[in-house]
């Protein structure tokens, strides 16, 4: 349930845009054929490239072995290797702030600059876009409802949710799209109980919402999308507004009951915070774990080894969820600012300037995992060390529930089901960077 965030404006590279609407994603990372020659290395990430977003990993070796501290052409820096991830997303040192962000030298469509000068602030005072103290302040309201403990208490609400999407799901016939009828409405439903929000949106348009907000997470945007997840933010912006109003009239025990309450009393939680740690936690509750039910299903299904491995011998249950995250990572990128000079790798990176961590690659780096590290095993002892969940103070508030989902989710599944199997032999990917995911994943239920 890790969520990212980075900077905000709009730059054209030919026909894509890069930057958020939401104030909160990243520089680009890619060039295209019509950028000029600036004497970089020739290797360079390149999600325009054919199979991209079906295999990313053959991309990150080769940055990893032939630029691992990855100058991309407006000034920001990618890291592909372990060591380098592990050490700035540890570093208490960098920032996550904008504010310390140095302008880029950028060519800005001005049409989207100008509708973006007016969302500035937007999402600038969720958890996960602040610093110490603010960050702690925050994170303390809402962390003991994500401590193991109180993940662990709702294992069997989670077992029953799985099995009643699994019946319906053989009810309507064997051939199903996992990513509709388990992966997106477990963890919807799950987060929309914690917080305690009501039943009656349609789940399909608040998927669509949040579909479009989180691309603004990418390092390249259409204008299209810009302007999608500009009307996305709105309208999630008011249905938190309305679920918040209802929940004043309507406290109870539950989390947004608590937010709430510390909103009250004004010094713990303003308006804004409010607001804006209810779109976060409401977002990313359930958009990873959707990806970590679908990746893993699907690496599993193409690992047929490993699948019937889960499916036969119950000692892989506390760990096989950490090696399904690190072969195909929900996030694949984190960012740290620095305010400082800053060396690793051997290069010193100057004050302000962006550090784009690639977690999906760290997660493959030979040097850490070995001549297996692009291979699956649901037995490999050190997969915890992954990096999927980021790492430091912004470490995924949300990592005991993305597991037990997923754990639940899958073990079930394949328990269930162990002649699953793809019902197409290319799924669909949701063609996102950052938070890698599949649209559908047609599989046909067998027992």
């Amino acid at each position: 349930m890790q969520l990212v965030s980075g900077y905000s404006g709009a730059v054209n590279v030919t026909d894509v845009t890069s930057r958020s609407g939401h104030g909160r994603a990243y520089g680009p990372l890619v060039t295209t054929s019509e950028t000029p020659d600036t004497g970089y290395l020739p290797v360079m990430l390149n999600p325009f490239e054919p199979g991209f977003f079906d295999d990313p990993y053959s991309q990150y070796r080769l940055v990893r072995e032939q630029d691992p501290v990855h100058l991309s052409p407006i000034g920001a820096f990618a890291l592909f290797r372990y060591d380098d991830v592990h050490r700035v997303l540890r570093d208490p040192g960098l920032s996550v702030e904008d504010r310390h962000i140095k302008p880029l030298a950028v060519t800005a469509d001005a049409d989207i600059e100008a509708m973006l000068a007016e969302r500035r602030e937007g999402g600038t005072h969720t958890m996960l876009n602040l610093d110490p103290p603010d960050h702690h302040r925050l994170r303390r309201l809402v962390s003991k409802v994500f401590t193991p403990r109180t993940i662990e208490e709702l294992r069997p609400r989670v077992q029953q949710l799985v099995d009643e999407h699994l019946d319906a799901a053989i009810a309507a016939g064997t051939e199903v799209d996992l990513i509709a009828a388990l992966a997106f409405p477990l963890p919807f439903i799950v987060i929309s109980e914690l917080l305690g929000i009501p039943e009656g949106r349609d789940r399909s348009q608040l998927r669509e919402w949040s579909g479009a907000v989180v691309k603004t997470f990418d390092p390249i945007l259409t204008r299209d999308e810009i302007l999608a997840s500009f009307d996305a933010i709105d309208n999630i912006n008011a249905y938190v507004n309305e679920v918040i109003a209802w929940k004043r009239e309507h406290p109870s025990g539950d989390l947004l009951s608590a937010l709430v309450a510390a909103e009250d009393e004004g010094d713990r939680l303003s308006e804004i915070e409010l607001i804006e740690q209810v779109m976060l936690l409401y977002v990313a509750g359930h958009e990873t774990t959707v990806n970590l039910i679908g990746n893993g299903t699907l690496a599993l299904l193409r690992h047929r080894d490993q699948l019937e491995l889960l499916a036969t011998d119950t000692s892989v249950d506390t760990t096989f969820v950490d090696e399904l995250l690190r072969y195909d990572s929900p996030v694949q990128m984190s960012r740290r600012v620095t305010i400082a000079p800053y060396e690793i790798g051997g290069t010193t990176i100057d004050a302000g300037s962006m550090l784009m961590t690639a977690l999906g690659s760290a997660n493959r780096d030979p040097d850490k995992w070995g001549p297996t590290a692009d291979d699956l095993d649901l037995r490999r002892p050190d997969a915890r060390d992954h990096m999927s969940f980021g790492g430091g103070f912004h470490s995924c508030l949300g990592a005991h529930l993305a597991r037990l989902e997923g754990e639940v989710a899958i073990t079930t599944l394949v328990r269930r089901f162990p002649g699953v199997d793809l019902a197409t032999d290319t799924p669909e990917w949701n063609g996102r960077i950052v938070l890698r995911g599949l649209a559908q994943l047609p599989v046909s239920l067998s027992s």
